[in-house]
């Protein structure tokens, strides 16, 4: 066997000025061509790993490091990042500090360009990864014009362009559509097997990658929790870690059936062995709707937000809305969802009066709170408690980190410090809009912020969030509207839009081909055992595994 890659030697760490480690005893061997699956609840340690790994923890965060890492055989205590960075591109989770050139040529360029590379083969190298990633029709652009998920795709161009031994990648699908994060995963297999790269993935929405790991390393309070396969990691997660758990792995826990599945293929099998999905089509049949949606209020005499007919036309450039139309009632709850570049951010930034419609009309019933994408635009001070009131910060689950410096907080602490910021701050609003709020956050947390958003609607606020994660959005929002090119081209409940597709909709839906409005894993389990109850009362087989009464509640 050829010699690791990684090698963290019982390593601890501990951020400056905290006592509890971050990292505590971390003892991983990474072989070359592995593909390892980082996973663990926000503020647990992914994040520190990441940086341990390239060097950045102890050489730029500094703090109090023990043990040893070692990558292509460099130990980090004595090499610092620049050298570490021929062996291994980095991606964190916010792309917009990692830009730093003016074009996406040149952005490209300049890690090939860094380690010496001729034209031609630099030349060749922005071509390669400019049309992996599908972004070669923004080589021109300004990198300061890209979307957030644009930005994205660019900043993990420039971390692949050199094509490095180790990749490591922080949340890298957070901003991305669901065509795009399943391109970018499928791009990264390939490059695993084909190139034989190592990857490190650290990620919360398990379900987009879990079928392509090799391995699962669970982080737990900073210690490894699990170090085994996707199927084992499943099982560990369902007794120790449920909020680890995938919705299809959910989904089986709460429908009483075992083993859970990796992905949407394994869970369809199973269930198709156990009688409960027909072969024709595909299809379930699954009598009965799901459980009643609330559906959308128009009996309104007064708009929250309406937009109508907005147009925002760039000078000799592309228009970015068009003719938008969009009425949000008090205590609506809305998902906004379509692919990156679609509008969407455009849209909350004419909605919160950032920008202003070239042509058409923007109307608020009061003020508008917008939370933008990078959560790290709104820390402007040296400690949490400096950053919102007390109440505030308690509310988003931060009272206890107050004595913190905001930049040393995990990405879905900082989105959660955000939040608390532009809500908590002057009057109540009357719309609180978010654009892609879940980003860096575990289950357990956007399960909060859903209850959260909920509790706001149901008090008469107005709640319009950009999403691309359909089980944010499932559990958040009773409407959902997709926008495409500048455009409102769908607009519907949650349940009509979020089921029977296959990129916009969540994973249950997809398990299930949307039988019965399902969206989350309880009301999918509701009908499983509402179909295996039919099944015995007509007769028939029993299923292979029987479900267990109640197993759901």
């Amino acid at each position: 066997m050829s010699a690791p890659l990684l090698v963290f030697d019982d390593v601890t760490y501990s951020y400056p000025g905290v006592e509890e480690p971050a990292l505590s005893d971390v003892a991983v061997e990474i072989q070359p061509g592995e593909f390892c699956l980082l996973a663990g609840l926000s503020g647990h340690g992914k994040s520190s790993f990441l940086r341990a790994a390239c060097g950045l923890v102890p050489h730029f965060h500094g703090g109090r490091f023990a043990g040893r890492v070692t990558l292509a055989g460099l130990d980090t205590r004595e090499h610092g990042p620049s050298r570490l960075g021929a062996y291994a591109g980095v991606l964190f989770q916010d792309p917009e500090t990692q830009l730093v050139m003016s074009t996406v040529r040149a952005e490209l360029a300049l890690a090939l360009e860094s380690r010496g590379h001729g034209s031609t083969a630099v030349a060749r190298g922005v071509e390669e990864v400019a049309l992996a990633l599908g972004i070669d029709a923004l080589l021109d652009r300004s990198t300061h014009q890209l979307s957030g998920g644009e930005k994205q795709r660019v900043a993990l161009g420039a971390a692949l362009a050199g094509r490095p031994r180790l990749v490591l990648l922080d949340e890298p699908t957070s901003q991305l559509d669901p065509v795009a994060g399943d391109e970018l995963i499928g791009l990264l297999r390939r490059l695993n097997q084909e190139w034989e790269t190592t990857i490190v993935l650290a990620e919360h929405r398990l379900e987009r990658c879990l079928a392509a790991a090799d391995r699962v390393i669970a982080l737990e309070h900073g210690r490894v929790g699990c170090d085994s396969d996707p199927q084992a990691f499943l099982a560990w997660a369902e007794k120790r870690a449920p909020a680890l758990q995938t919705p299809a792995a959910k989904l089986f826990t709460h429908a009483g059936l075992h083993p859970a599945p990796a992905g949407v293929r394994q869970a369809r099998k199973a269930l198709r062995a156990h009688g409960l999905l027909t072969e024709e089509h595909g299809l379930p049949e699954i009598a009965g709707p799901a459980a009643p949606r609330r559906t959308r209020r128009r009996d309104r005499p007064k708009a929250a937000l309406e937009l109508r007919g907005a147009w925002h036309e760039l000078r000799d450039g592309p228009a970015i809305l068009r003719g938008v139309n969009l009425r949000v009632a008090p205590g609506e709850s809305v998902a906004l969802m379509g692919r990156n570049g679609a509008g969407k951010s455009t849209l909350l930034r004419h909605a919160a009066g950032l920008l202003q419609p070239t042509r058409g009309d923007v109307e608020r019933a009061g003020r508008v709170a917008l939370l933008l994408q990078n959560p790290g635009d709104y820390l402007i001070h040296e400690w949490v408690f400096e950053e919102a009131p007390p109440e505030a910060l308690a509310a988003a689950g931060l009272a206890a980190m107050s004595q913190r410096n905001p930049r040393d907080l995990s990405g879905g602490e900082r989105q959660r410090l955000a939040l608390a910021i532009v809500s908590g701050s002057g009057e109540p609003p009357a719309v609180l809009a978010l654009d892609e709020p879940t980003r860096g956050m575990d289950r357990a947390a956007k399960a909060l912020l859903a209850e959260e958003l909920r509790t706001r609607s149901a008090g008469g606020q107005a709640v319009i969030v950009a999403t691309h994660d359909p089980e944010f959005a499932a559990a958040c929002a009773d409407r959902a509207v997709l926008m495409a090119d500048g455009r409102v081209i769908a607009d519907g409940t949650s349940a009509e839009l979020l089921s029977g597709g296959w990129y916009f909709a969540t994973e249950t839906a997809r398990i299930l081909s949307g039988a019965g409005g399902a969206l989350l894993p309880e009301e999918g389990a509701e009908l499983l055992r509402r179909q295996a109850q039919q099944t015995r009362d007509g007769g028939a087989a029993a299923p292979e595994a029987e479900i267990a009464p109640g197993a759901a509640r």
